[in-house]
Formats: C-alpha cells, structure tokens, sequence
C-alpha cells in the first residue's frame, strides 16, 4: 500500500526542540485538514485587527478552519510542488502564500465562501502611519466633548487649548490630519478621541482549490507558474 504524502516527515529549519515540535504540529494540522475539507482558500487582508479576525473565524468555525501565521510552514505543509504537494494541485495554492495572507479550509459552497469574503468590511481606528482617508479640522471654540481633566492631555497633543470656565476651548482652528497623509501619533490618538474610524479591515480571496479544480481570483505577490485548470 503507497505510503500517504500527509505522513511524510518533513525537515524543518534548526531551531530549538520546542520551536521545531510547534511547527511539526502545525504542519500535521494544516495536513489533516486538506484531508477534511473540501476546498481552500489563499485570502489577502488590510488593516488586520485580531479580535474583529476572531470574531469572523468564529461565525465560520463548525465548518471551517483558518490558518494565519509563517507562509513557510503553510507552503511545506500543502508543499511546494507537484512532487511534494499532499493532494493533486494544492502546490498552486502554496505560490500564492507570500506577503499577508492566509489559508482556509472549508466545506461551504464556493458561492458561500465567496460571498462572506467579498461582503465582510469592519471599520476601526487607524493607527500611526496610516494613511488619513479624510481631512478632519476642528474650528475655534469650545470642545464640549471632553471633559476638563482633558485639557493638559489635549495640549500634549499639540492642540492650541485653554480651559474657560471649566470648559475646554480652541483658540484657533486646528488641523487633526490631511486626506492622503500619514497619521502621527497625536492625530491618531485625536482621531481616537473624537470616535472618528478610519481603517477599513478587510479580506480578499486570492484563489480557490478543491479536488480537480484551481481559481484565481486576484494576482498574488508572486503568482509565477500559477494555472488554473
């Protein structure tokens, strides 16, 4: 009887006992579930935030798995070409596993999947560095939003404030952040304050596998040698 490709050993890079064993396990999990599922999926994301991550995987986990962490590990586990892939054609999902990205088994309609991915958006705060999405500009007078213990925060901050009668107040206009620019760390903790979100966490799916079948749906970093069939 021919030995199966999911029991092969694989060797991994040197490193301490129990770094090795974790991605052994992780190997093996990503394995199994090829075997389980009926199709995976390569998904890009922007503006990645965990507990929104979480929240989506948890919707989807009686029958889905997701796998988020080292492309290498998940590129040896599916296996990088057609001599080492576990199942016919997974080598075509491991192209695309570069830059952020991650894998999901799934037994859902493909119609199913595709739709959960292309609606899911959830808004957060951005952080330092992002780019601003709008101009936002606060005109002179009081901020009655913030209460007074705010005022020597606010002024840390670079905003032009006094406190007048137990109010904060503006003395002249201020600009929080540019469209197009990137935020600083004191526009970012601004934006915080007034409630304002600007980052966008989204997912993309890249391609599709199931058992004879392989779909691009948007070039990857690297998507060289890459066919549908």
């Amino acid at each position: 009887m021919p030995k199966s490709k999911r029991d092969r050993q694989v060797t991994l890079s040197k490193t301490k006992k129990k770094g090795r064993e974790h991605k052994e396990t992780i190997v093996n999990t990503i394995r199994q579930a090829a075997e389980d599922y009926s199709s995976a999926y390569v998904f890009s994301f922007e503006n990645m935030r965990n507990h929104k991550f979480k929240e989506f995987r948890e919707q989807l986990k009686s029958n889905s798995r997701f796998f988020l962490g080292s492309n290498k590990v998940m590129q040896i586990a599916l296996g990088r070409s057609e001599s080492d892939e576990i199942r016919p054609g997974l080598h075509k999902i491991s192209k695309v596993l570069h830059g952020d990205a991650g894998l999901c088994f799934t037994n859902l309609p493909k119609e199913e999947v595709e739709r959960l991915f292309n609606e899911y958006e959830e808004y957060d705060f951005a952080r330092t560095g992002s780019i601003s999405t709008e101009k936002v500009e606060l005109k002179e007078g009081p901020l009655e939003q913030f209460s007074h213990e705010m005022e020597p925060f606010l002024r840390k901050q670079g905003m032009p404030v006094r406190l007048n009668k137990g109010v904060i107040e503006l003395v002249s206009d201020f600009l929080v952040c540019d469209e197009g620019k990137p935020l600083s760390p004191e526009s970012a903790r601004i934006l915080r304050l007034l409630g304002t979100k600007m980052a966008s966490f989204r997912l993309h799916l890249i391609c599709r596998w199931s058992p004879g079948d392989f779909e691009q749906y948007a070039p990857g970093p690297d998507d060289s040698g890459v066919e549908s069939s």
